[in-house]
């Protein structure tokens, strides 16, 4: 699959919380992508730390109401993506390893495009619906966001 037009926006480093970046600039890249309705889908992509799933949703849910933008929607292809504790958890579960989400001594990539094979048996496994298990409950709930996507696209 090819990809055009991407933009990545990472945090700056040395400046702080990467999550607290990503949580603080979510709303405007909310409003931004829905300001350019050619645009395909704003993807988010952040750290569970201690937080997990359900708690990163509701601090860019809480953010976007601080900011006056409106949440996003299920008819939008909007993803929320949160690996945790950390994206490395994804990876070792994407090289074969069995993983636990509380831990967080995964190792980490030496260099940040060696993930792209993870992304690709990532996005085959989410496209067949045919997770490994036992599978990351993060990486369940980002599959079932990436099914919600390729929906709306259809």
């Amino acid at each position: 699959m090819a990809c055009r037009d991407i933009r990545v926006e990472k945090a700056p480093q040395g400046r702080g919380s990467g999550e607290q970046f990503l949580r603080e600039n979510y709303p405007s890249e909310l409003w931004s992508f829905r300001a350019k309705p050619g645009r395909r889908a704003l993807i988010a992509v952040v750290d569970g730390d201690g937080r997990g799933v359900d708690g990163r949703l509701a601090d860019f849910e809480r953010a976007c109401v601080e900011q006056g933008v409106p949440s996003r929607t299920d008819e939008e292809t909007v993803l929320v993506l949160v690996p945790t504790r950390a994206i490395e958890t994804w990876l070792a579960y994407l090289d074969g390893n069995i993983v636990d989400e509380s831990h967080s001594g995964y190792p980490r990539l030496t260099r940040e495009r060696e993930c792209q094979r993870h992304a690709e048996v990532l996005a085959d496994m989410c496209r067949r619906r045919a997770l490994r298990l036992p599978a990351p409950l993060s990486l369940v709930a980002a599959c079932e966001e990436y099914g919600q996507l390729v929906r709306l696209r259809a």
